[in-house]
């Protein structure tokens, strides 16, 4: 008989990690407390309205591909996608306005220009952002930091001769400055330092590798909206034979003789060869492992930034506005301030706008939109987050009818708001973290979580709180790297 392996959660990553055992020859239940799969990568409707709950950006579409390839599926029976043209519409208070073209060649023409810098230097940038990921991917995103073998091959020994190089010992904005004049393009860059939801002026610059990410490897859509990466996933994950346990909560991983043997549930036990949590590492030892020795150092990281998302239905489109919109702050290092240090919302947040009926028209009604609209907050810290909304919204909508030139509230038909707190506890996210710990010093990477832990066999992670990280590309790296390093049944 088969052996047995239990996924705890059915976010991106523990979908991921389900089929990829199941297709090890394992027998696979996955637990999940909500009645939906997905996490944070989840939908609501109301009244005509349709919103992705979760991530709005996707990129590496070819790690979801390449689930349906492992399993022997053709991945357009299931998902398709389409490429953007233009990333994102850039803002600012003071009337400019900037898209960022896919095509790296027109991108560098058209910056160059608008920010008056040379466009040698822009292709010289993109080109050493495109050099730190290819040499450091490897080591990096797809393979474990926390074994030994990982440091033995010629690829692993040349990245770590160059890392000195890429930035490491200095900030993002540091790094963006040396390159740049224009302090509008170096906000541009620094920005992506919220990709992993950290700070431009505390993470370090090799973190300039994550532009390549999107602005050479390209932003898709995926036809159905974000949600649509859940669906398919979950019924390959039924196809290939995963077994599902929706509305049932996990209360303690079972551990004897220093074995990982199963779980504990509000719906009985599941016994197991092994065992994945796709829990938040924090919340998984707090709750599921309380009677094993901790990381504690590990669990103390600082934790990564949150979010405040505002889900309008729209009575109006706005043709200059596209799937991807930034209304820039004009206070932006204060802002980082206020979130990391001050554990607040800054007065004048930088506004991000999705809006996927621009792709999907029945996303909203006719001659409408659907806007989910985001800004970055900190962790949930037990603040006031009713009055911290309350003055948020305010903040939010004055700025967008500042920089768009329009009178929003009239156009709201519909609304919904999910903060930190909300996040923490529908996907039990420790503080609401967005992607589990910071990026905040050069060591981050190290100090995060592996995916196995030495001191407990047969007991695994996966997810945005542990290696290599968070958001959807990182997610089903960080399946393949623990399902990797688990034998074939």
């Amino acid at each position: 008989m088969a052996a047995k392996a239990v996924v705890v959660g059915c976010g991106i990553a523990g979908l991921a990690t389900a089929i990829r055992l199941q297709n090890k020859g394992y027998r696979v239940t996955v637990i999940e407390s909500n009645s939906h799969p997905g996490g944070k990568l989840h939908e609501k409707k109301q009244k005509g309205y349709r919103f992705d709950m979760g991530p709005s950006l996707f990129t590496m579409p070819w790690l979801v591909d390449e689930l349906f390839l492992l399993s022997k599926k053709n991945p357009k029976d299931y998902f398709n996608y389409k490429r953007k043209d233009i990333i994102c519409n850039y803002f600012w208070e003071d009337g400019t306005r900037f898209s960022v073209n896919a095509d790296t060649e027109t991108f560098i023409a058209e910056a160059a220009a608008f920010f008056h810098e040379a466009p040698k230097t822009i292709a010289s940038y993109l080109e050493s952002n495109r050099l730190k990921y290819e040499s450091t991917k490897t080591v990096f995103l797809e393979k474990s930091l926390h074994k030994s073998n990982t440091y033995l091959s010629r690829t692993t020994l040349k990245a770590i001769a160059k890392i000195g190089r890429m930035g490491i010992n200095t900030s993002l904005d540091i790094w963006n400055s040396n390159y740049f004049k224009n302090p509008k393009l170096i906000q541009l860059f620094n920005r992506y330092a919220t990709y992993n939801g950290s700070s431009p002026y505390k993470t370090p610059g090799i973190m300039s590798m994550i532009p390549h990410l999107e602005m050479d490897l390209g932003t898709y859509f995926p036809k159905g909206g974000m949600f649509q990466i859940t669906k398919s996933l979950h019924k390959l994950a039924m196809d290939v034979g995963v077994t599902f346990s929706f509305d049932t909560t996990v209360e303690e991983i079972v551990i004897a003789s220093g074995s990982a043997t199963g779980v504990k549930t509000t719906n009985g036990s599941f016994d197991a060869d092994i065992v994945v949590s796709n829990m938040d590492v924090v919340p998984t030892y707090r709750k599921l492992l309380k009677h094993q020795k901790a990381p504690e150092k590990t669990l103390q990281q600082e934790r990564s930034s949150s979010a405040l998302i505002f889900y309008w239905g729209i009575k109006k489109e706005f043709p200059n506005l596209d799937l991807h919109n930034i209304l820039f702050s004009d206070d932006y290092k204060n802002e980082f301030k206020s979130i990391f240090e001050d554990k607040t919302l800054h007065h004048d947040p930088t506004v991000y706008i999705n809006i996927s009926s621009k792709e999907e028209k029945k996303d909203a009604p006719k001659g409408c939109e659907n806007w989910f609209v985001m800004i970055n907050a900190p962790g949930n810290y037990g603040q006031d987050w009713n009055a911290l909304k309350r003055s948020a919204r305010k903040h939010i909508i004055d700025k967008i009818n500042r920089v768009l030139g329009i009178a929003l509230e009239p156009l709201i038909a519909e609304e919904f708001v999910l903060d930190p707190e909300g996040i923490e506890s529908k996907t039990s996210s420790y503080r609401g973290a967005l992607y589990g710990a910071a990026s905040n010093s050069k060591f981050s990477a190290f100090l995060r979580h592996p995916n196995f832990t030495s001191a407990i066999d047969g007991l695994y992670f996966c997810g945005g709180s542990v290696h290599p990280g968070g958001g959807i590309p990182l997610c089903l790296l960080s399946a393949k790297i623990t399902s990797d390093l688990i034998k074939n049944a």
